[in-house]
Order: C-alpha cells, then structure tokens, then sequence
C-alpha cells in the first residue's frame, strides 16, 4: 500500500478511536450524573491517561469536563422540575449532587436565566406571552435563547402547533408492544441535532450497510435521541443514527454496536413537520402518558423512520418510548 494512502488510513483509523474512548467517557457520566464524579473515574472509563484526558476532552467535545457535568445536571433538573411533580425543589437539588437549595437555584438561573420556581410555574404567565430569556449562560455560551413555552403543552399555553382535533387523535391512537431486543448498528451525529448533521449521519451508515450487502430499506432504521432540544443547544444533543443488523455483520469502527433492549414499548404514530417533533414529544409526556398506568423506563425515546423526509418534505414515522408499569406509594 502507498504510504500515502497508509497514512491517511492510520490517522482516520486514530481519529475514530478517540472518539469511541471519548464516547465511552460521556456515557460514563451519563450513567453516573446524580454521582460524586471524580475526573480520574471518567479518565479510566475512555481509557486515556488522566494527564492528557482533560485536554482530548476538551478538544473534541468542545466543553471542559467540569462545564459538561454541570450542563448535564441543569438540564437534567429541568426535566425533573416539569415531569416530578411530587418533588420539591430540595429534593431535586438533592437528587442532582447540590450541597443546597440555593447553590443549585443560583445555578440554575445563571445557566437558563430564570429560576427553578419560575420553570416550574412558568405556564401561569403564558397569558401574558411568551417569556424568552437571553440572561443565562445558555445563551451567552451557546447563543440559545431559553423558552419555558417550548416545555408546556400546547393545551397549557393556548399555542396551536398542531390543530387541536388532530393532536387529540393522534394522542388517542398510542398503541402498547412488547419488542424482542434488536441488535443495531449505530453512527452517532457529530452536530447533534442540526438537520445537515443528521442527513449526513444517515447518508454514511446506509452507505455503509450498502457495502456489507444489506438492502437498507428492508431493514428497520432508527434515530435514537438522548436530549431535549428546547433544553440542550441543538449541536450539543446526541443523535444516533441506527440500522438493525444480523448476528454476522461485523461493527468496526466509526460505526458501533448496540441492542434497542426488549420490553413494552409505547408506540405513537407520527406524519408531519420535522420542526414540530419535539412538540409532539411535549404532547405524549404531558397528556397521554399521566393517564396510561405508565412512567418512562430508563432508554431514550426512538423514532422508527416510515419515509425518506428530504424527499416527502415532511416526517413520517412510530416513536417508540419504552415504559414499565408506573410505581405509587
């Protein structure tokens, strides 16, 4: 082989292995976020030397570990302060690592602009219109202007994203599966969220199958889709693209193994705008499932793609959210 050409391969060959340890740190601190984080844990989990891990982190993901961790757990407490309800906001500066109830409030509000108390009563003041805040670090940092409006039903604010007969029946159609794991390979979008991100991301992996000799359209696809994008900057949300594979396709890197776990799985039929998904989704958490008998179980909700969107114009597909039997005292 030229050396050129082995050159170019050996840096390729690098590039994709860094971002595999990196990855390997971030679902670390993922899995470990309401958990005292020690750097040299998270150094251990991507297989880096501590002296340099801070520097390739910083490098790849565009963020310090320690800004990361604490975007994580804002973000992951502003969840918790609209689907917790029978939480208090001691608690879920508790549950989120904060020494107190005012370190994390003052947190929060440097990070959104706004407090905990005013996310969480926020849909009082929609009559008034919509409170946009360009004051915290989300902006300053990552140039997102926070909408508490974008986290509240449609129904709550009196918006009309969706007419309101078609949202209702779309929300009366949930059907309940049980489904056998699936094994997948996947390519996770390096801009997030960002639509040219995600076509590229697809563009890629059905490249890829195309070469092992697999028909991408008789297999299923799937997005798999880890953040909140009226929360998390749209370039900072993680997307995978997913494809199901057999027992006997090889994953070699950039691509990567994975299984959508068995279970029951809420199944909610999709056709419409791309920009109004994460809408839809506001839907399902706020009005079907408090009345199903059935809270989120511990996987990111799964987009099961029906068409080919760039040529439709719209968005046609089953989301998929995996559930268990809701838990009372």
């Amino acid at each position: 082989m030229p050396e050129r050409k082995l050159q170019k391969r050996i840096k390729l060959n690098t590039s994709a292995e860094y971002t595999r340890r990196i990855n390997s740190a971030l679902e670390f601190i993922d899995c470990h976020i309401d958990q005292v984080l020690q750097l040299d844990d998270v150094a251990r989990a991507s297989h880096f030397s501590p002296y340099h891990f801070h520097r390739i982190f910083h490098a790849l993901v565009g963020e310090t570990v320690n800004e990361y961790v604490s975007r994580k757990r804002l973000e992951k407490a502003a969840k918790r302060l609209l689907s917790k309800s029978g939480l208090s906001i001691t608690d879920i500066s508790e549950a989120g690592g904060y020494s107190s109830s005012a370190n994390f409030s003052r947190a929060f509000k440097l990070y959104f602009g706004i407090s905990p108390s005013e996310l969480r009563n926020g849909h009082r003041k929609y009559s008034e219109g919509n409170k946009v805040s360009k004051k915290g670090k989300l902006y300053r940092k990552y140039g997102k202007a926070f909408n508490p409006q974008d986290l509240y039903s449609q129904f709550v604010t009196q918006s009309e994203v969706f007419d309101f007969g078609k949202l209702e029946d779309m929300l009366m159609k949930v059907k309940l599966e049980n489904i056998q794991e699936k094994r997948i390979a996947y390519l996770t979008s390096e801009n997030g969220y960002k639509l040219d991100s995600i076509y590229d991301t697809w563009d890629r992996i059905i490249h890829w199958v195309k070469l092992k000799g697999i028909d991408s359209k008789m297999n299923e696809r799937f997005g798999i889709c880890y953040d909140n994008p009226s929360i998390t900057p749209e370039e900072k949300c993680r997307y995978d693209a997913a494809i199901v594979v057999n027992s006997d396709v090889e994953v070699t890197l950039p691509y990567r193994l994975s299984v959508i776990p068995m279970g029951k799985y809420a199944i909610a039929y999709y056709k419409d705008d791309a920009d109004k998904i994460s809408n839809f989704m506001t839907e399902l958490c706020s009005h079907w499932l408090p009345s199903s008998g059935y809270e989120p179980d511990d996987y990111p909700p799964i987009f099961n793609y029906l068409n080919d969107s760039r040529e439709d114009n719209y968005v046609e597909m089953d989301v998929y959210i995996k559930i268990k039997e809701l838990i009372t005292d």
